[in-house]
């Protein structure tokens, strides 16, 4: 039983420590996801540890000062997701119906036939824009039947899980779809008019992840992020970015992209909002994002009902407040993060 512990020791002291490895890998990559994970075993293991391990050797106190230090390592990533943590995105003091947008963001997962769920989701919480992803044509018949409450939208069906579209109650002005990094991944572009007639720049993303059956790399998704990051930060006024980004919330290369857009969170301090996957409660990661600029505060977020999806949808209310927004309160790229950026993109 010792040495079956003092192997669990070594290993979860080595797949904390991969990732610090800037290999783009889907291997390395892959290890940025269930952090979450890691420190429930790290936690199991660590009073294993103290249990069993004889405590006279220095050897095992290497163990276990290994595996406290991975703990603290992979809690300064999660933490924040927490609600004892200060918020990047306040709270909306007052409702204000000209000047709040609400948003389902949905990865549909192409081969599910479940829409009128997903259709019965959307007529509950009616919000003002649905943003769907992995939709193909099939799904693009069921989810025009939107379109008398949806008048605004942009449409790519697509029938290799890169699909997209947008309906909206709003004007959509200046839609477009844009190929920025692979030819069949497409992402999606507008201006979203309030009623109050101020204009929200909009991005919709869904790049491809780093994987043994997608791309072997994470440089097409990273690259792909840091684009976008650039096109954000160079908006003045009130935007946004949602979709599925194949990352985590708590990986290196989300918070680089949250660095240079100058975007905020509003999970952080409020929850981490699993939303992958949806049929194993025990294998769940924040995948599904929603980044907003200093001009918003939040009414509210959560994560809705099952669907059929191997995704939750994520529903979020928005209230544009510049007066009370929270510049400051993310995280600042530095020269490091910037060459780190340019690498990317390179």
């Amino acid at each position: 039983m010792i040495t079956a512990l003092a192997w669990a020791n070594i290993l979860l002291i080595f797949v904390c420590l991969v990732p610090l490895w800037r290999n783009e890998h889907w291997l390395v990559r892959s290890l940025d996801f269930p952090r979450l994970q890691f420190s429930v075993a790290l936690v199991i293991v660590l009073l294993a540890d103290l249990l069993i391990l004889d405590l006279v050797r220095p050897v095992n106190w290497i163990l276990i000062a290994g595996v406290g230090a991975c703990l603290c390592f992979q809690a300064w990533w999660i933490l924040p997701y927490g609600a004892w943590h200060k918020k990047e995105v306040g709270d909306a003091a007052a409702p204000d119906p000209d000047n709040t947008l609400s948003l389902i963001t949905a990865n549909v997962l192409t081969p599910n036939r479940n829409a009128e769920a997903l259709i019965a989701l959307v007529r509950q919480c009616r919000p003002d824009i649905l943003v769907t992803l992995e939709s193909d044509s099939w799904w693009q018949q069921r989810l025009d039947t939107l379109d008398t409450d949806y008048p605004y939208s942009i449409k790519c069906p697509l029938d290799n899980l890169y699909g997209m579209h947008v309906y909206s109650r709003l004007p959509l002005m200046n839609p477009r779809v844009e190929y920025l990094v692979e030819d069949d991944v497409p992402s999606m572009y507008a201006d979203v008019v309030l009623p109050s007639g101020q204009r929200i720049q909009a991005h919709f993303l869904h790049p491809a992840p780093p994987s043994p059956t997608e791309n072997e790399t994470s440089g097409p998704r990273d690259k792909e992020l840091v684009m976008v990051a650039r096109l954000a930060r160079g908006v003045g006024g009130p935007r946004l970015v949602t979709g599925d980004l194949n990352d985590v919330a708590w990986s290196e290369t989300t918070r680089l992209f949250r660095k240079i857009s100058g975007l905020l969170d509003p999970r952080v301090g409020r929850g981490m909002f699993n939303s992958f996957h949806a049929k194993f409660w025990f294998c769940r990661w924040p995948l599904d994002h929603l980044f907003v600029s200093h001009h918003f505060t939040l009414s509210g977020i959560r994560r809705l009902a099952p669907y059929g999806s191997d995704h939750f949808a994520i529903f979020a209310e928005l209230v544009l407040a510049p007066g009370n927004g929270q510049k400051g309160n993310g995280p600042e790229a530095d020269s490091d993060d910037k060459a780190f950026a340019r690498d990317k993109i390179s």
